[in-house]
């Protein structure tokens, strides 16, 4: 091809994407962006704004209100955050991720007949962290206090009109629900009825979660009536949760139900601050949070497609689509044997090999242009740190145990039997299960993007706190063969796929994004970036934009046995308005192909204008997930 006539493609394709339509209008602001999972909670952020907060302060705010309206999450969950700070130019990592609890041994496990952690449950809960996490940002970086910030979540647990994705979850997950007494008395309001969930519509009441933020928010005004600052009061609250009364009927309630939560362990947990990692991808720094989260292969991906020209492949062509899904295969069998706690890493985690060009450089000739790879497992990247691979008997092994899957087909989407699509449907919902995203922004220059998530419906709530706990133990290994660094143990942080994101240009803020999604978080979100980057996609476009999704790696979360887990090589899931033509080429390349009508994910994210001065909010077409500017 000439380069006249590439010329007329690029420009053609200039013109059509920018020109294409969206299903939500893009927000646009001056002063502040709040977007997240939920209208109402979107909502709370605008009335924090509005008296005067900081992006901190309404992010904080949307974060408690999503807890409280259970946006696939409660307060007994897990924050993880990235913010930028204006005054200082520092991206900050923020690690309110809670931790396994005494007695969580891969032993307590194995001898209970599970393969994994449970999906649901006490035993599932590692400690909880939002309520930290909240506390630790808004004293460190916000300018209110808490009694402010929490206000607009005790309003909603004093009462709210339900909406019907949250009401009818809870009816759906009532046999469960029935199973731990706390729950069935806050969440099924109509015991004993044909539906026991609430209606949509129906005002919903959290009395013991009311309780429980008011403890929080008295021990605060107690502490500035005696003179302490802000922040000492705000620790004030923090402490009650952990150490305090609210803790003893946490650990009463959990440990009644069979859970292992003790005092110590709450006493114990901290929340940590962390500088985020980062490559730069074509003169743009992308950050993301460690190797605890799945957010380093984002940037493995990056680094891996710098090798390649995506745009003379063209947005969503066969080519791209296949050179898109290795190298998310590459990065993602490296997540899955590498990843993990850093505090409890059982020998040097290779980040620094990982992230390496070089090392990319070298994923990236695995590729093969004609066909899916389905022999990638994961790499050697301790070379290209002047180290040596202290596993590579377990690499061995590795590599053997994802070669043996590549003959398990994924059931066929064209297979219409009952069980067959249930099969399909349950293996799906475990790839995307999981969470919300909370972005803010405001004209001082401060940026937030936080992915929390955990205590998800049918939740197991601790006693009278009104708290749902976590369910992310599951995201454990009880065999290193899988991943040495992520075997579970007392003190020690899963590794989670929750993964904020941010990208610098010229050292300023140009975007902030995050989605739900389980594994396919950073699947969604790199191809977000490359959408808006390589494209030149609006941030509302990129946001709506058809992605693809890959099952060719070790599932996070659902299921207690191997089989749940495994890699199913070539297994994509496309856009159903994806041409005939690309379906076809990409079956001769290997692919087993699944449709969906909306692949992108409930991603939200703030693009800011630096051109213009102003902020923009895109936020996906694939959920409730929605924002408000000024």
């Amino acid at each position: 091809m000439n380069k006249l006539s590439l010329s007329i493609i690029f420009f053609l394709t200039a013109i059509l994407t920018n020109a294409q339509p969206t299903q939500k209008p893009p927000l646009h602001g001056k002063n502040w962006m709040a977007i997240t999972g939920k209208p109402l909670a979107a909502t709370a952020g605008s009335i924090i704004f509005q008296q005067g907060g900081n992006a901190v302060d309404a992010a904080c705010a949307m974060l408690a209100a999503t807890c409280t309206m259970w946006d696939v999450l409660s307060w007994g969950g897990e924050t993880q955050a990235i913010i930028y700070n204006p005054k200082t130019g520092k991206v900050i990592g923020i690690n309110a991720l809670g931790v396994a609890p005494t007695g969580a041994t891969p032993g307590f496990f194995k001898d209970r007949g599970y393969q994994f952690p449970p999906e649901f449950g006490p035993l599932a809960a590692v400690t909880p962290g939002t309520p930290g996490g909240i506390c630790h940002m808004l004293a460190e970086y916000g300018t209110m206090s808490l009694k402010q910030v929490l206000a607009p979540a005790m309003q909603l647990a004093a009462g709210y009109p339900i909406e019907a994705q949250t009401a009818n979850s809870i009816e759906r997950g009532k046999d469960k629900i029935k199973q731990w007494p706390y729950s069935k008395k806050v969440l099924l309001t109509h015991p004993g009825e044909k539906r026991e969930a609430p209606e949509a519509g129906e005002i919903f009441i959290q009395k013991d979660l009311l309780n429980t933020l008011s403890k929080m928010v008295e021990a605060e005004q107690t502490a500035l009536k005696k003179k302490l600052s802000r922040k000492q009061a705000i620790q004030a609250a923090y402490d009650r949760f952990y150490k305090g009364d609210i803790a003893d009927e946490l650990v009463r309630g959990a440990q009644e139900q069979g859970g292992l939560i003790t005092k110590a362990d709450l006493a114990n947990w901290k929340v940590k601050e962390e500088d985020p990692m980062h490559v730069n991808y074509k003169g743009v720094e992308v950050y993301k949070l460690s190797q605890w989260t799945q957010g380093p292969a984002l940037l493995q991906s990056l680094n891996i497609l710098e090798n390649f020209d995506l745009k003379s492949m063209g947005y969503n062509t066969p080519a791209y689509i296949n050179t898109v899904y290795q190298s998310m295969s590459l990065a993602f069998a490296d997540r899955d044997f590498y990843y993990g706690d850093p505090a409890y890493a059982p020998a040097h985690q290779p980040m620094k090999g990982l992230l390496s060009k070089e090392y990319a450089k070298q994923r990236a000739q695995l590729i093969d242009p004609l066909k899916n790879n389905t022999a990638i497992a994961p790499g050697n990247p301790y070379p290209f740190e002047g180290t040596i691979n202290p596993f590579e008997e377990l690499l061995k092994k590795s590599a053997l145990e994802a070669d043996s899957t590549q003959k398990r087909n994924f059931v066929p989407a064209h297979d219409s039997t009952t069980t067959a699509m249930l099969a399909q449907e349950q293996y799906m919902d475990r790839l995307w299960r999981g969470t919300t995203s909370v972005e803010a922004a405001d004209a001082e220059g401060w940026v937030v993007s936080i992915t929390p998530s955990g205590g998800w419906l049918p939740a197991c709530i601790a006693g009278n706190t009104g708290v749902g706990m976590s369910q992310r133990m599951q995201s454990f290994v009880l065999d290193s063969t899988i991943n040495p660094f992520n075997v579970v143990a007392p003190g020690k942080r899963p590794r989670v796929t929750l993964t904020p994101s941010m990208a610098l240009k010229d050292g300023k803020p140009y975007l902030s994004f995050a989605v739900q999604g389980g594994d396919t978080q950073d699947q969604n979100l790199l191809q977000f970036f490359l959408n808006m980057y390589d494209f030149n996609m609006t941030v509302q476009q990129a946001c709506e934009a058809a992605n693809i999704n890959s099952n060719q790696l070790w599932l996070s979360l659902g299921g207690t046995k191997l089989s749940d887990r495994k890699p199913r090589a070539g297994d994509i899931l496309i856009s159903n308005k994806t041409p005939e033509t690309t379906k076809e080429a990409l079956k001769k390349m290997g692919y087993k192909i699944s449709v969906g009508d909306r692949t992108s994910g409930p991603i939200n994210a703030i693009y800011l204008d630096r051109k213009h001065g102003s902020i923009w909010g895109g936020s996906s077409n694939n959920g409730e997930d929605y924002g408000i500017g000024w």
